[in-house]
């Protein structure tokens, strides 16, 4: 079958296995937007003569990054709870402007404006705990991009449901509305266990694995919860998980800061996903997460950037790059989480996390071309010696040049491509300074 395009990076870094690099080798794209066929550039070229190429000599090639945790409608309060510790940013920022603010089109716009973000950045794929996550859903295809859709789910009243099982209602409803959208998946997503009942998280684990779909919540975020947690149950939040079935899995698990060595050994033994965001936990003074020792044991670990509203960028190889410094700082061994498992932990550790890994998160034949190259022509990232480190050290998402998702092509020499997606972006924009004022309104009326 002749392929519909042919991209001749000098580098790729395939991901399959980790660590490999393939040199002047070509990726041939089929009509499907999948990868046919990976080659020597001489290869394919003479194989396929009258296929439209593109050269991306100086280019380095890796899949699609994945951001494994974050709340994308939050772009629209970035800036709005700094300098706070989680407890207070909870109570006194977010939740009381949430209570306010949530609406269908809060929650689209602030989707569109972090898709774009991410998009430009490298980022193909995210997994999102919001409300309204048919906007959510709206937002990714508009951008051309990959989303897996948790429904936040809790117990108390919010501005999307009054409970939780209206919470789990609606968000099964939105499952059904997406169900033929292949760039679009859903997971439930009990928001913490300081906000999800025993009887909701046991309700959740049943249809889990009844709809054969994951579980996707934050957990050991700060040492307060788990306190809390002792004070109200006699056991601490995981062992709590566990005893009500939650570790059964398929489980992402975001945080995962405060771990005792047993935890972690559990962590490993039910094959639980760590979604680690660094930047968020240390902004937010939650701490840092044991990742030299979670990877030790073995744990699967996933990168993610949480939302603008507690990072505040939806960075995620700034965050991939913090992951790796802080492990090799805090472990004392510089060569733990070196590069090759970092970029891993961006693409298929994350990839797999979502039960996607057989699809995405790697180039390889038959898997969807969902691709970035990265422009290593400027001065500064002169004299590669192993690409993947240059990416990760000295590069950053300024060096994004193209992103393709499902062999389409979604960026081009950093800026968004087609009508749709330009348009979108464009509309959402010019609406950023009336939730600006909004927030501004609600804010000064509370203080």
């Amino acid at each position: 079958m002749t392929p519909n395009l042919i991209l001749c990076p000098e580098w790729i870094a395939t991901q399959a296995p980790i660590g490999q690099v393939l040199h002047n080798h070509a990726i041939a794209i089929d009509t499907k937007g999948k990868i046919q066929e990976i080659a020597p550039q001489e290869t394919l070229l003479a194989k396929f003569p009258n296929v439209d190429k593109i050269d991306l000599t100086g280019h380095l090639v890796t899949p699609g990054l994945i951001n494994l945790h974050t709340h994308a409608s939050m772009s629209l309060l970035r800036g709005r709870g700094d300098d706070l510790p989680l407890d207070r940013w909870l109570k006194e920022r977010i939740w009381p402007l949430e209570a306010q603010l949530l609406s269908s089109d809060f929650v689209f716009d602030g989707a569109v404006l972090a898709g774009a973000e991410m998009l430009l950045g490298g980022t193909t794929c995210f997994n999102d705990m919001y409300f309204w996550q048919d906007a959510v859903g709206r937002a990714a295809l508009s951008l051309g991009m990959r989303a897996n859709l948790s429904v936040g789910i809790l117990d108390f009243p919010t501005a999307y449901a009054n409970d939780a099982k209206e919470h789990l209602s609606k968000g099964l409803a939105v499952r059904d509305q997406f169900r033929g959208e292949s760039t679009l998946g859903f997971s439930l997503a009990p928001h913490a266990p300081y906000t999800v009942s025993d009887a909701t998280f046991s309700t959740l684990v049943t249809l889990s694995q009844e709809l054969g779909i994951s579980l996707h919540t934050h957990i050991h975020e700060t040492a307060q919860e788990i306190t809390d947690s002792l004070n109200q149950y006699g056991a601490r939040p995981l062992a709590r998980l566990q005893a009500l079935g939650v570790l059964d899995g398929p489980l992402i698990a975001a945080h995962c800061v405060h771990l005792l060595e047993a935890e972690i050994e559990l962590l490993a033994k039910y094959g639980v996903h760590v979604a680690h965001c660094p930047h968020s936990n240390l902004k937010l003074a939650s701490g840092i997460a044991p990742i030299a020792q979670l990877l030790s044991a073995g744990v699967n670990i996933g990168i993610g950037t949480d939302g603008s509203a507690s990072n505040n960028r939806l960075d995620l190889h700034g965050e991939t790059r913090t992951a790796a410094l802080l492990a090799k700082g805090i472990s004392g061994n510089a060569a733990c989480f070196n590069a090759h498992e970092a970029l891993a932990a961006a693409t298929i550790n994350a990839a797999n996390a979502l039960g996607l890994g057989e699809s995405i998160g790697s180039v390889e034949t038959g898997k969807a071309a969902d691709l970035v190259s990265w422009n290593f022509n400027d001065f500064n990232l002169a004299l590669v010696i192993d690409p993947v480190a240059q990416w990760l050290y000295s590069a950053g998402r300024e060096h994004v040049a193209d992103v393709w998702v499902n062999g389409q092509l979604v960026v081009r020499k950093r800026q968004l491509v087609g009508s749709t997606p330009q348009r979108t972006l464009s509309e959402v924009t010019a609406r950023i300074p009336v939730w600006h004022n909004l927030v501004g309104r609600i804010l000064s009326v509370s203080a």
